[in-house]
């Protein structure tokens, strides 16, 4: 008699429930690799940063950064900053000038750093010796127009507010007193960045943890110089004649001058970025008003986090990197050539033609594995 063979098996329902079950580890693991376990969505607070301890950060001009550490210490903090208004007259481009509205006598205002579940504490000064009401609007934060509702300040007069940074990344901020000032305010030049870091530092594309040796702010700006009939560029007396001319020469959306860093040369020759073969250096670039598209003639960026948000997988290996306006993004590219690097709008252009270029002079020995002469220019055999 034939034998019957018998294999055993799961109920129907239990293999369904296995399937289900390896599923859901599946998930779950992949949320634990990536470093978080639930949506962004079910993200909760405790606390107002009362009962934090309290630091000043000593901000200064781009592109460079104020100190900081790349992984967090201890805990949260409240990170006390100062913007002080100027409305002061700049040159743009040789013989051309602008009243700008600037943070801290800057464009792009400085940069501040912090680290995820920071507080950053803003003391807004308005001096009376300015003309305009003027306010801030942070990107990173949460509520109240970016804290453009509760910062509106006349000439004269100051404000304290604080705001928790809960998402980690690269933001702008921009002076926002509504209507159409709001754009005027930020193409006369305010307009800046923070950079929120991770509390565990950054990491690269494998999820491993990543440092930089260096790092440098710098934003494109367009401004929209008001012109006579002639086409000539106006010499405007005063900021409230200025504002008023901007007003209307924005309406062409035709930018006068696009630069790096509030005017030509701000990133170039003497006043170009500097580095060393073998050094990691972290650009950190925005744009406030148009989209941009920033490229490293002769390097890459060998991470790029598109609109600088840290907690996501960076890209590897961007020839361009876009930059949306209203956005900021950072690359981290590691020199590996000496020489004199472009950093260029590549609309080229808008880099020739308006201004957007910088350098980034880098010093150390050549390496011929990566680029050889092999004749140098001779006539044609």
């Amino acid at each position: 008699m034939k034998k019957l063979q018998i294999t055993p098996q799961l109920p129907k329902f239990l293999r369904h429930s296995k399937i289900f079950i390896i599923l859901i580890m599946m998930i779950c693991f992949n949320a634990c690799k990536n470093g978080r376990t639930n949506s962004v969505l079910d993200a909760k607070f405790e606390g107002t940063g009362d009962d934090l301890p309290k630091v000043t950060q000593e901000l200064v001009a781009p592109p460079n950064l104020p100190k900081f550490d790349q992984v967090a210490k201890d805990g949260p903090k409240v990170i006390q900053v100062t913007l002080t208004v100027m409305e002061k007259k700049i040159q743009v481009a040789p013989g051309d000038s602008i009243w700008a509205f600037t943070y801290n006598g800057s464009v792009p205002g400085p940069i501040i750093v912090a680290h995820q579940n920071d507080f950053v504490e803003l003391t807004l000064k308005n001096p009376s010796t300015n003309t305009q009401t003027h306010n801030i609007d942070f990107h990173a934060a949460t509520g109240e127009m970016g804290g453009g509702d509760i910062s509106l300040v006349n000439p004269g007069q100051q404000v304290v507010f604080r705001f928790r940074c809960t998402k980690p990344g690269v933001f702008i901020y921009h002076c926002a007193p509504g209507g159409t000032m709001t754009p005027a305010h930020i193409v006369s030049g305010m307009n800046g960045a923070i950079m929120v870091l991770p509390r565990e530092g950054l990491k690269d594309e494998n999820g491993n943890p990543v440092q930089f040796d260096k790092a440098y702010y710098f934003a494109e700006q367009d401004y929209y110089l008001p012109k006579d009939k002639d086409g000539k560029i106006l010499n405007i007396a005063t900021p409230q004649e200025s504002i008023k001319l901007i007003q209307e020469s924005m309406k062409s959306l035709q930018p006068t001058n696009i630069v790096f860093n509030g005017s030509e040369g701000a990133m170039t020759g003497k006043n170009a970025l500097t580095a060393k073969v073998g050094e990691k250096v972290l650009l950190i670039t925005s744009q406030a008003n148009r989209d941009t598209r920033i490229h490293l003639i002769g390097g890459h960026a060998d991470l790029f986090w598109p609109g600088g948000k840290f907690d996501n997988k960076p890209y590897v290996d961007f020839e361009t990197w876009s930059i949306p306006g209203g956005s900021a993004a950072a690359a981290l590219y590691k020199f590996r050539e000496p020489g004199t690097y472009a950093i260029v709008n590549h609309n080229l252009i808008e880099a020739f033609s308006y201004g957007a270029i910088g350098q980034i002079k880098v010093t150390g020995n050549w390496d011929s594995t990566l680029m050889k002469v092999i004749k140098k220019q001779s006539p044609v055999q």
